[in-house]
């Protein structure tokens, strides 16, 4: 019989794997169907993550050992504060992006599956999150990319071919280097499971080979999460699918790297903080200054955009090198930040399309003028993202230049200052091509939308942006919450016994 913890953890992923196979059962018919499946899965999805989180976070960490094996033998499910809060930010996020697909995807992707594929991507994302082994993180890992390459690659055009070639390549290499991470930890502990890694790497004598172990464990998570030198797949990729295949992979992909290094360095790889926390620090201060330089030097609008998920994971990385509890709270806190708003520009970017028939600055304009709605909702995001105080970007570089002063740390603390000025600039280097200034005149010859056929036939994708708009507004005014849940959060992290108790429970 499964009690009701049981239940609450494994609802997540058992709404994504049920609502795929019904969405198979009708591939490439019925895709009114498929899309009704989609959305009511991802509502479910939502609510489950809504109870998973309550739970975890009045009760403490809960743990599934699946056919009742117990840890460190059998496969483990686990929900701390941080993955509870990962699978709960990773379902808004795929919520606004199922409704943004309604109308934003071709009648041709559909048909060709991709409502179940991306179920399936969502599903690997989850599944990453709330898993308590390494061996089987690389699995899911594995699930996300097989899905993400199909959603980019899905509709057959050169350019995505292109962009997918490059990006499953050095998938293909990050895999390389996790899985022979992975060998080496079970060859020198026996053991997959992260709470018994824990224990046995503390006490293991060969601390040198434990360190060549987290070498490989870097580099294979900061190919996923684009950490320099490691981020050129992701704006040669990105910029190619369909802006709600682009929305989910900017807001979660990436950060499911970023999660796995925290995971990582917090619970397994904290004996040489001198070392492994070092090089942290200094890839961080590197993807943040190259990334928005690649930004500023752009002049496309995804582009643009694809070059700041790059230099905003250099603040998430900051946050892990610093390690100190404020440092950690920030980097949580800016996750969930940086989600949000990234994911919002995104779909912004996809109504400007829209509105204008183009991602090239040169050729947008007007759109301040004829849809006043959508400039607020791309001021409210893009502001945000360059920490322009009360937004929520705001916050989270206050928390993380409060930490690296605390730290002695100066060196980063100026990279980040003037990245955020150089955000700024390439953000208002959008705002005054494609708002302020007037529409070039070869696009307003063409066939565009009035405000009122904009809201008509396109309403999803405000619906969808105004509501990551009004979650964004939210941390802005009242980050207190996600604040202190950040302090907890970072509090737990850095007290690795909780985890391990939880997990191995009598066996510890």
């Amino acid at each position: 019989m499964i009690n009701t913890n049981t239940a609450l953890l494994l609802s997540p992923l058992w709404v994504l794997l049920t609502a795929f196979i019904f969405c198979v059962l009708f591939w490439k018919q019925h895709t009114k169907i498929q899309a009704a499946i989609a959305v009511t899965s991802i509502s479910l999805y939502l609510a489950s993550a809504v109870g998973l989180f309550v739970t975890v976070y009045q009760s403490g960490i809960q743990v599934v050992q699946i056919g009742n094996w117990p840890a460190p033998f059998g496969i483990t499910l686990v929900a701390d504060l941080l993955s509870a809060t990962m699978v709960l930010i990773s379902a808004v996020i795929s919520f606004a992006i199922i409704l943004y697909s309604l109308q934003d995807i071709s009648e041709e992707r559909k048909r060709k599956g991709f409502y179940p594929v991306l179920l399936v991507m969502v599903f690997g994302i989850c599944g990453s999150f709330l898993t308590g082994d390494i061996f089987n993180l690389y699995v899911w890992f594995e699930v996300m990319l097989v899905a993400s390459f199909v959603l980019i690659v899905l509709g057959n055009r050169k350019g995505q071919l292109e962009g997918a070639v490059k990006y499953v390549t050095l998938s293909f290499i990050s895999s390389g280097f996790l899985l022979t991470g992975t060998a080496i930890l079970y060859k020198l502990t026996g053991t997959l499971n992260m709470a018994d890694l824990s224990v046995a790497i503390a006490q293991h004598p060969n601390q040198e080979l434990i360190t060549v172990a987290a070498v490989f464990f870097l580099v294979g998570f900061g190919i996923k999460a684009a950490v320099f030198p490691f981020f050129s797949w992701l704006p040669a990729s990105y910029p190619t699918p369909p802006i709600s295949v682009v929305g989910l992979m900017a807001g979660l992909l990436t950060k499911v790297g970023v999660y796995a290094l925290i995971r990582y360095f917090t619970l397994l790889f904290t004996y040489d903080l001198s070392t492994t926390h070092s090089v942290l620090l200094i890839l961080a201060g590197l993807t943040m200054f190259f990334g928005v330089l690649g930004a500023v030097a752009q002049r496309d609008f995804k582009r643009i955009l694809s070059f700041h998920i790059v230099s905003q994971i250099g603040y998430m990385v900051m946050g892990l090198a610093l390690f100190t509890p404020l440092a950690i709270a920030g980097s949580v806190f800016y996750i969930i930040h940086h989600i949000l708003v990234k994911t919002n520009l995104f779909l912004i970017s996809g109504i400007v399309k829209v509105t204008n028939g183009y991602y090239a600055l040169s050729k947008l304009g007007g759109v301040y003028d004829r849809f006043p709605f959508v400039t607020a909702l791309f001021v409210i995001s893009a502001f945000s993202l360059a920490g322009i105080p009360p937004l929520s970007g705001f916050w989270g570089k206050f928390i993380l230049v409060k930490a690296g002063l605390e730290a002695n740390q100066y060196l980063i603390v100026a990279v980040s200052l003037v990245v955020g000025l150089l955000t700024l600039f390439s953000m208002s280097k959008i705002w005054v091509a494609v708002f302020w200034s007037a529409q070039p005149q070869e696009t307003q010859e063409a066939v565009t939308p009035t405000r009122k056929s904009l809201f008509k036939s396109h309403y999803m994708l405000l619906v969808s942006s105004a509501f990551l708009a009004l979650c964004t507004l939210f941390l802005s005014f009242y980050p207190e919450a996600l604040i202190a849940l950040s302090k907890k959060t970072a509090e737990q992290l850095l007290d690795p016994q909780v985890y391990i108790r939880a997990v191995l429970g009598k066996n510890y």
